[in-house]
Parts: structure tokens; C-alpha cells; sequence
């Protein structure tokens, strides 16, 4: 097989092809850095002991894994979450959703529970760290329930190495399933004239 015996336009899309799924690779590679500095800073941020202002819009990411606080003028609901205790006990997260004046509003894991009993929290101020979400759990837990675990940086995975060898994997792949369909075609032709 020689480069005249290609096809031009199925072999330019596999090739463009390839070259994004190396180009997808290749940033995935890039975020997994980001990302470990990222995890890199939520570790030292579980250190600082200064707290932040809640944040309302938005995700929270900048804040995560800092301590803040949120006060909650009235509560809208309150919802039972799969949770861990800091016991490491299995159970619910009693998260809360609350109105702070205005259109904010912040989610409060008031604490961890054995069974689906709501708290009768009526508002007030909670303290805590930020977790993902975002929400704050509570230190101290409130309303007579257990403290839960602290979020963990740790948890958030850094799987961007991962997804970069699925994408070199796809591009090896095509580019193998190519040529062995280039080859069978090319072969075709030859095995009818000799018979």
C-alpha cells in the first residue's frame, strides 16, 4: 500500500479526526495540572482559619473548604441527604434550605441523624466550612443532631489522566481500524483478478 493508493477524502476525515481526539488528550493532560493545583489550594484553604462571606452565586468553587457562615432568616425546607457523621457513621445529612433576604438563598447541613426525623430549625446563624455545592455544614452541628463529617478535598477526584489515555486510546484505534479497512479494500481487487 502506498501513500497514491489512499483515499483522499476518508483519509483527510480520519486524520482530522485523530488530530482532535490527540488535541482532547492533550488538554485533558493540561486540566489535570490545573486541577491539582486546585486540590492543592482547597488543602491549604482547610488551614485558614479567617471566614469568608457565604457565596450566592454562582458555584462557591473559589471558597470551598473555607469557614464561613449564613444567616438564615426563615427556612424553606429541610430535606434528609445521604451523609457520613465525623464518626464516620453512615446515615442522613439534614440540609436545609434557607432564605436570606432578598433572592439568596444558601444550603445548611444542619447535621447528621441515624433516621429521617426532621429537625424543627427555625433559622438563625450557622457556622461551618463551605463544601462543594455549595452549602455549608455546620460546626457545631445545630438543632440537637450529630456533627457530620468535614468535606475533604480528597474526594474530589483528579481524573483528567484518564479521560487524555481514553483520548489517545480512540485515536490509536482509529487510526488502526483505518488502515486495516484501507488494506482489506485494497486486497479486494487483487484476490478477483487472479481467480
Amino acid at each position: 500500500m502506498t501513500l497514491k493508493d489512499l483515499p483522499i477524502i476518508p483519509t483527510i476525515i480520519v486524520l482530522a479526526a485523530c488530530a482532535t481526539k490527540v488535541a482532547l488528550g492533550v488538554w485533558q493532560l493540561g486540566r489535570m495540572e490545573e486541577k491539582a493545583q486546585l486540590l492543592e489550594r482547597y488543602a491549604a484553604a482547610e488551614a485558614l482559619s479567617e471566614p469568608v462571606a457565604f457565596p450566592t452565586v454562582g458555584d462557591g468553587a473559589d471558597f470551598w473548604f473555607r469557614q464561613s457562615e449564613v444567616a438564615c432568616d426563615s427556612v424553606m425546607a429541610i430535606q434528609p441527604i445521604a451523609g457520613t457523621a465525623a464518626t464516620g457513621a453512615k446515615g442522613w445529612a439534614m440540609r436545609a434550605q434557607c432564605a436570606l433576604g432578598g433572592e439568596a438563598q444558601a444550603l445548611v447541613d444542619l447535621g447528621f441523624s441515624r433516621d429521617l426525623e426532621l429537625p424543627d430549625w427555625q433559622g438563625g446563624t450557622a457556622v461551618g466550612v463551605i463544601a462543594p455545592g455549595p452549602r455549608l455544614i455546620a460546626d457545631p452541628a445545630l438543632s440537637g443532631l450529630a456533627l457530620l463529617a468535614k468535606p475533604d478535598p480528597a474526594d474530589l477526584p483528579n481524573n483528567h489522566f484518564a479521560y487524555a489515555v481514553q483520548w489517545f486510546f480512540f485515536a490509536i484505534t482509529a487510526l488502526v481500524i483505518y488502515v486495516l479497512a484501507v488494506r482489506s479494500r485494497l486486497k479486494r481487487p487483487a484476490r478477483s483478478e487472479s481467480v
